[in-house]
């Protein structure tokens, strides 16, 4: 496996050593192996770099380095997070928030509830909109302009799916801030900040149309793998549950709003402390778990693999093995109120051996968290990232991959057929599933798949097709298959190809560009829209998947909080929402080598007098 090495333009090795000479001497002993192309999981320089000082320091102290640097005193922790960003803690600004609303556009409207539960519009992941919520047909699909922008402060990374309702736009940031935003306008209603990154997108909770005495609350997940319920209306916190002991443990699949309970999917980021050979990898298990949606208290919680890790061996350096481990989920939930099920995806085992439980597809008891069934996709897939330090594989397993995680959630459709459950995975492949059994129906070839490759975040679903985002970005491996970028259109009752829409290389010169399609997809009975890694959001017709719009978001646009909204890839997990007429999406990904970005850009049709 070749290693990234990059050479960035923004290393500023000039700055005068005297005054940021103690944070560069503990990044070089301390974060320079991970940080200059050694690990490709790991953000870049040029990319730390781009951040604030204040956002820096957070991650050191509690949020996703926090275990890497918990031998450092605070002292140490403040100079490297000056020394990347040149900037002294104490003189650093944050930057402004957007204007505060009117009394009027601040107002909550109770005749406005979301139309279904969940983030994915709807339980059934299908990411559906129906004509009358979108608000757009196609003639104004194609004269859709950007109305406003946001900046997100301290970000190099935008992947929350905003939730809406209420008039409200609800959408979470890198440094924790969640925002309730006027919907038309973008103005301010309130924030709430949460502990770490919310990578999440947000569930807004239902009610009866024009009821006052409703309680609408929002459901999110942060990176340090807490849950939390905030009223919707004030932003004053309801609930927050730490669902996961583990100290790698994390949520990046959205919490789902299941009836009266909250169901959380858990990951875990213990995939790339395995890269020092002095950790004893690994005691990570994925998990779901079921919250009273209006107490927070814990109703059950059912891991992805059912003994806890035991020490089964030693590396070479005498570093304790522990097994099994692993089996994270990244993805949504999908739900079946009628049969009482669930269904997630499950990532790759950590460490040796490999067992039955990674990347695989689990329907669990609604009401109890008991699995009905294991359907595993790929066998003996064991994987971390000492797999990717040419001078330190000791805990590399020895399966070595391939890494093929179900990243995306899967959908549950209805076809003439019968009802399918659809997985994608980071193998390129789709399947189809009978989801009372897990009987597999078919499977399909459709991208080269890879680590950040195949069918990556996303997958959505209209009138029994299924719209399949390929990524297939160039992971530097061998692959027997050609990269597949674009979006495909299946059959879902049979999984046959209807269309296939290919992504050109239109990156030039564009560092960290990439033409495929890791976030997911929407649809609308009007258009498919997706956003790419080469920062273009396409709107393509269903029936042909020719495209009707697109506009490129890796630019950068005045930002109603006063600063520049820098765009880049459009990764993770937020996909394009189309509500009321206007459509939503956030870009940025500044992770794993993608371009990085900050904003939240808000589109409308044009005015007809224009």
């Amino acid at each position: 496996m070749r290693v990234f090495i990059l050479l960035s333009a923004l290393c500023m090795s000039s700055i005068a050593a005297a005054e940021y000479g103690v944070g560069e001497r503990v990044y070089g002993e301390h974060c320079a192996q991970c940080h200059e192309g050694g690990v490709a999981k790991a953000p870049h320089k040029m990319f730390l770099e781009m951040m604030a000082p204040d956002a820096i320091h957070a991650s050191l102290v509690s949020g996703i380095m926090q275990a890497q640097a918990s031998a450092l005193s605070d002292d140490e922790r403040i100079a490297v997070a000056e020394y990347l960003a040149k900037t002294r803690l104490d003189a650093y600004e944050s930057p402004s928030l957007p204007p505060a609303c009117s009394a009027e556009e601040a107002e909550f409207d109770y005749a406005k509830p979301p139309t279904k539960p969940g983030w994915g519009f709807g339980l059934d992941n299908n990411r559906y909109v129906d004509a009358n919520t979108a608000g757009l047909d196609a003639a104004a699909v194609e004269t859709l302009e950007l109305k406003w922008a946001l900046a997100f402060p301290n970000a190099l990374r935008a992947r929350s799916q905003a939730g809406l309702g209420g008039g409200g736009l609800y959408v979470g940031s890198q440094d924790g801030t969640v925002y309730a935003l006027n919907a038309k306008t973008g103005c301010l209603r309130w924030t709430f900040r949460a502990s770490a990154e919310v990578r999440t997108a947000i569930a807004v909770s239902p009610w009866r149309a024009g009821d006052e005495k409703a309680e609408p609350t929002l459901y999110f997940g942060d990176l340090l793998a807490r849950a939390y319920a905030v009223d919707a209306v004030t932003g004053e916190l309801k609930w927050s549950v730490k669902v996961d002991d583990h100290p790698n443990a994390t949520i990046t699949g959205s919490p789902v709003l299941a009836g009266d309970r909250v169901l959380v999917p858990i990951s875990s980021l213990e995939v790339t402390s395995a890269a020092d050979p002095q950790y004893p990898c690994c005691t990570f298990r994925g998990a779901v778990m079921a919250i009273d949606a209006g107490t927070g208290e814990i109703l059950w919680k059912q891991h992805t693999i059912d003994e806890a890790p035991e020490k089964v061996g030693e590396t070479v350096v005498g570093t304790d093995i522990l097994a099994p481990s692993g089996a994270p989920i990244w993805n949504t939930p999908s739900v079946d109120l009628d049969a009482g099920l669930l269904f997630v995806g499950t990532g790759e085992n950590y460490s040796s051996p490999a067992e039955g439980n990674s990347d695989a597809i689990i329907a669990m008891d609604l009401e109890t968290g008991a699995k009905q069934w294991v359907w595993q996709a790929t066998a003996g897939d064991a994987w971390n990232v000492a797999c990717m330090m040419p001078d330190a594989r000791y805990n590399c397993p020895e399966e070595d991959g391939p890494d093929f995680d179900f990243g995306a959630s899967t959908m549950l459709v209805d076809t003439e057929h019968g009802r399918v459950l659809i997985a994608g995975q980071k193998s390129g492949e789709a399947f189809g599933l009978d989801p009372a059994t897990g009987e597999l129906l078919w499977r399909n070839r459709l991208g080269r798949g890879g680590i950040q490759a195949g069918i990556h975040f996303g997958m959505a679903a209209r009138d029994g097709v299924a719209f399949i985002p390929i990524s297939d970005f160039d992971d530097g491996q061998a692959h027997e298959l050609p990269a597949r970028p674009g979006v495909f259109a299946l059959d879902a009752a049979t999984g046959d190809v209807l269309w296939h829409y290919p992504h050109s290389d239109l990156c030039g010169d564009r560092e960290f560009c990439d033409p495929g399609v890791s976030a997911p997809a929407s649809v609308t009975d009007a258009a498919v829209f997706a956003g790419g890694m080469d920062g273009i959001l396409r709107a393509y017709d269903p029936t042909d998947g020719s495209v009707l719009w697109k506009f490129d978001t890796s630019d950068a646009f005045a930002a109603l909080n006063g600063r520049k909204a820098q765009g880049g890839s459009i990764g993770g997990s937020s996909g394009p929402v189309i509500y009321d007429g206007m459509l939503y999406q956030t870009s940025g990904y500044g992770i794993y080598f993608h371009m990085p970005g900050n904003a939240l850009l808000a589109f409308g049709p044009a005015d007809p007098k224009d």
